[in-house]
């Protein structure tokens, strides 16, 4: 007697099957050391869209190729369509499923000594319903959880491969415009440096140097040369990563590419809250969806120990003739529960238990891993702007005196009053610190690209109206 008082309360408790989801609580300080001093009223840099984040007309056609033709997003669309459709499957699980049946038949019975040989036929049409299991302990409904939350998982997957496509193609672009200014850079001393070397050649012919200047000179505009080659390879480099991104051939009408030191990149971007990103970023809002997944799978296999009845039932017409099938008295019914307990598998279900918390485990720590990540991604990229901004214009200041010691000592040299070793040494100096400062402003355009993508931007075409 006391197994009805037991079923019952399973029954009600069925629920109670799947554990209460238990976010891990991030350790997450109240604001970012290098962030604003007043974090809450400086906005989020997740709110700015991509076109007012990249102001380059150029950039802006080249990501909006690249959204439509990328196949790594594509890919992820695509993927979340399956997903839908994969929780559209365990979704139907939960109602039956009704079919319409039609079905004949003869059959001919064997002659015995008391009967003759004789064929029979049989006609049949109804409605059925063929094992549709009673959800009593909650498994169905578990998995339609999980389902559910796999597919939120992929679509924020999506999300996430669309920033990181943004990003990349941004990304991708600025490493172009640096090979471009490097090249013309390069191109630009080689053609000052190859004049030194027709007047070394001309002072040589003077008799009023020798030939160790010409040689330095010589060796100079042959590592011009030599960097000319390795230019000119970075620019195609970056140029084929830049179409591989856009997933199709570059536009011919595209608009003329922005000068490195004149694009219209933000570089400094209000973080908001470290907080702000467990509902912004959407790589820690997949590994939410992931644990709770997982969380409603440890449910499912927890209901598998547990009784299933099935449903299986008829409604219909029968009849020997077809003629007859619909007549007065041919009604014919049919009802089949079935209730089924396990009873020995061989430690299946218990292992299926053990896997299921197992994975449980794994997407918690999965989450704050994502977590800690992005929080990290962010105190970087601030660190690096509160730093770069300086450091550009120390080196600017280092390019003005560079390009001043290589014109004074241009002049001493045609006077005769400096060495051909001391001007080969200024322009050398001035040639590295104007590349230096090329690599610098690239560096700061890639360090605010960063914080934007890890503060979760790019999701947004347009700034939104306040």
């Amino acid at each position: 007697m006391r197994i009805i008082p037991t079923s019952l309360a399973l029954l009600l408790s069925a629920c109670a099957l799947t554990p209460p989801l238990e976010r891990p609580a991030p350790a997450l300080p109240a604001s970012y050391a290098d962030g604003p001093d007043e974090p809450t009223r400086a906005g989020n840099a997740a709110d700015l869209g991509w076109r007012q984040m990249f102001g380059d007309p150029r950039l802006q056609r080249l990501i909006t190729t690249a959204l439509d033709n990328n196949r790594d997003l594509r890919i992820a669309l695509l993927n979340v369509d399956a997903v839908r459709a994969q929780y559209g499957i365990e979704r139907s699980a939960l109602l039956p499923q009704l079919d319409a049946r039609l079905s004949g038949g003869r059959e001919r019975t064997a002659a015995s000594a008391a009967t003759p040989a004789s064929l029979q036929g049989t006609h049949a049409a109804g409605l059925a319903i063929s094992a549709f299991e009673i959800d009593l302990f909650g498994r169905v409904r578990a998995l339609s959880d999980a389902a559910l939350a796999r597919y939120l998982a992929s679509a924020e997957a999506a999300r996430a491969a669309r920033i990181s496509l943004i990003a990349a193609v941004a990304d991708a672009y600025l490493e172009e415009r640096l090979a471009v200014e490097q090249l013309r850079l390069t191109e630009t001393t080689l053609a000052d440096w190859r004049q030194s070397l027709e007047l070394a050649h001309l002072l040589k012919e003077a008799k009023q140097n020798s030939g160790l200047d010409v040689a330095q000179a010589e060796g100079q505009v042959a590592l011009a040369e030599a960097d000319l080659e390795g230019r000119k390879r970075d620019l195609k480099q970056a140029s084929n990563a830049l179409a591989l991104l856009l997933g199709t051939t570059v536009p011919a009408d595209l608009p003329e590419g922005m000068r490195l030191d004149r694009q219209p990149v933000l570089t400094t971007l209000p973080p908001g809250l470290p907080s702000d990103l467990l509902l912004r970023r959407p790589d820690i809002l997949q590994a939410e969806q992931a644990l709770r997944a997982a969380n409603a799978d440890v449910g499912a296999a927890r209901a598998a120990f547990f009784p299933r009845l099935a449903l299986t039932a008829t409604l219909g017409y029968a009849s020997p003739a077809l003629g007859s099938l619909f007549q007065g008295g041919q009604l014919a019914w049919g009802f089949m529960p079935q209730l089924t307990q396990p009873l020995f598998d061989n430690g299946r279900l218990e292992s299926g238990l053990e896997l299921a918390r197992a994975r449980r485990s794994t997407a918690v720590a999965e989450y704050e891993k994502s977590i800690q990540t992005a929080f990290r991604e962010v105190a970087d990229g601030l660190a690096a702007s509160a730093t770069l901004s300086r450091q550009i214009e120390a080196q600017q200041r280092a390019v003005s005196s560079a390009e001043r010691r290589r014109e004074l000592s241009s002049l001493r040299y045609r006077a005769g009053q400096d060495s051909r070793l001391e001007l080969l040494d200024a322009q050398r100096q001035a040639y590295a610190a104007r590349q230096n400062l090329l690599g610098l402003q690239r560096l700061a355009f890639k360090s605010a690209l960063s914080l934007y993508k890890a503060l979760g931007g790019g999701l947004q075409e347009t700034t939104p109206a306040a």
